[in-house]
């Protein structure tokens, strides 16, 4: 990134930007905290700190490096951990139905590109539907509809993923495959350009449903029963509306987290 590409970033980060830091949580933070210990009540508590680089596809928007709050909390009828929190439904060993809030950082303000100037600022939202996550032998599957809430976007999302964690001593990988299909009222809130937005180099455009693809890999060590250090690299491949928006100008967005957690 050129000298010049960092000039323009404001010295603090923006609202948005530190929200979508947090929701990135999500991404790493539940399989980081395995092997939680438990208390006698059988509940489980982890708190720790890390730090991501931040990268979102729209054009000249330059990286930001941005503190990431990690806790977490699971007990027979709640699960949690920033910005999600579940309620079970119904669980046992590997199968467990749950309604979910997950609070998503998507939103953005004008002054986070130059590509964005002139535009109405893009609210994040509280989304809220159904998820269900099932342990097998061979891998862990999770889906989750959610729509949104707060009627920003008035949109609806839904994602399917796969992961499994290889363990060698008190080394851990974890790789991970997620599709996630999001409504085209949530591509045209937040890729759309509306017609009293529209000027030269920015044309009017109305965002249709897509699908996401999603791929990471998280590595982790844990020294001790309580501490665990962790590596997150994620990529998101977005679908064609996305990239076709004028606002884009990447086809695929990555993400880098690392972090420190205490089991209690």
């Amino acid at each position: 990134m050129s000298r010049q590409a960092f000039s323009r970033r404001p010295l603090a980060p923006s609202r948005p930007s530190l929200i979508a830091a947090v929701a990135l949580c999500t991404a790493w933070a539940p399989a980081a905290l395995a092997q939680e210990s438990q208390t006698k009540d059988g509940s489980q508590w982890t708190l720790g700190i890390g730090a991501v680089v931040l990268d979102k596809p729209y054009r000249d928007f330059d990286r930001e490096v941005l503190p990431l709050p990690l806790l977490s909390y699971e007990s027979e009828w709640i699960s949690a951990s920033v910005p999600t929190f579940d309620v079970k439904l119904h669980s046992t060993d590997s199968l467990s139905f749950r309604l979910r809030a997950r609070w998503s950082g998507d939103g953005y303000e004008a002054k986070d590109a130059p590509v964005l100037s002139g535009m109405d600022e893009r609210e994040s939202s509280l989304w809220a539907g159904g998820a269900v996550t099932w342990k097998t032998d061979f891998a862990n599957l999770s889906g989750e509809v959610l729509a949104d809430t707060m009627g920003n976007s008035k949109g609806t999302r839904a994602k399917l993923q796969i992961d499994r964690r290889f363990a060698t001593g008190k080394f851990g990988f974890t790789p991970r495959l997620a599709a996630e299909w999001v409504d085209d009222e949530y591509v045209d809130y937040y890729y759309g350009v509306r017609r009293s937005e529209a000027r030269a180099g920015r044309a009017f455009y109305e965002g249709k449903a897509t699908t996401n693809m999603q791929f990471g890999l998280r590595m982790d060590y844990s020294p001790s029963r309580h501490h665990s250090l962790f590596v997150d690299l994620g990529a998101t491949r977005f679908g064609g509306s996305v990239k076709d928006s004028p606002l884009v100008d990447k086809s695929t967005g990555t993400s880098l987290a690392l972090g420190y957690v205490y089991r209690f």
